[in-house]
């Protein structure tokens, strides 16, 4: 049974996510994630907390996230990165069903900050690259590396974000994230007893813009379902 409470919290960062997608306005920008993230990183706090109820608990579940062209690589990186930052353990599949996929493992409520979160950020790096100033003699390297810094940078500040949450969680917090933790990766090694972990190479002069970008998200200013899989590009 879904807790009134969390579902109302959920709305309002759905709504402030769509705000922040919405605007031209790098100020407004700026305060709707900084208070949809708030929001949300106090959401998993409290989900995990230990004097959470137990239906709330729930097991480990995973579902696949498939990214389509253009960009689907450097899209799946952003969904890849922006999921583990909130505490879910993501594998990189490959191609398949159309584009590049992404097995996100994870609690549901964990789940459910990592496809928000991703959904709206792919939206806000689109509008951003959309945006930039590219050279025109390196056009494609250009984008991929604003992009990576795009992504490297959020993925920083997301998880500064998540530790500062955790640390003013109620006694035994850290703890319980710890053996959740430990959950999911037993739920992974069921399905993936072998993985290999590898970084995209990099190229191109538009990191540091992507970088700079990134930390215009402002996600670090506060203290911030399962399958059927769920397409995070649209």
């Amino acid at each position: 049974m879904s807790d009134p409470a969390m579902s109302r919290t959920l709305d309002r960062v759905r709504k402030l996510l769509a705000k922040a997608e919405g605007t031209d306005n790098e100020h407004e920008r700026e305060t709707f994630m900084a208070a949809a993230t708030a929001l949300m990183a106090k959401y998993g706090i409290e989900r995990a907390a230990p004097s959470a109820p137990s239906s709330a608990r729930g097991v480990p579940a995973g579902r696949v996230v498939t990214l389509g062209d253009p960009w689907a690589r450097e899209k799946a990186r952003l969904v890849y990165l922006v999921s583990e930052a909130v505490r879910c353990r993501p594998v990189l599949i490959g191609k398949g069903d159309g584009g590049q996929r992404v097995h996100v493992f994870g609690f549901a409520s964990d789940l459910e900050r990592a496809d928000l979160l991703a959904t709206s950020l792919l939206l806000q790096m689109a509008s951003g690259l959309a945006r930039v100033p590219v050279p025109a003699d390196r056009v494609r390297a250009y984008r991929r590396s604003w992009m990576l810094g795009f992504t490297d940078e959020v993925y920083r500040l997301l998880v500064a974000a998540e530790s500062r949450a955790a640390a003013s969680g109620a006694p035994g917090t850290e703890l319980v994230l710890a053996d959740r933790g430990a959950e999911v990766e037993r739920a992974v090694a069921e399905v993936y007893p072998r993985i290999r972990r590898s970084v995209p190479r990099m190229s191109g002069t538009g990191y540091r813009d992507g970088v700079a970008a990134g930390r215009r998200a402002d996600l670090a200013r506060t203290a911030v379902q399962p399958e059927p899989a769920v397409p995070l590009d649209r």
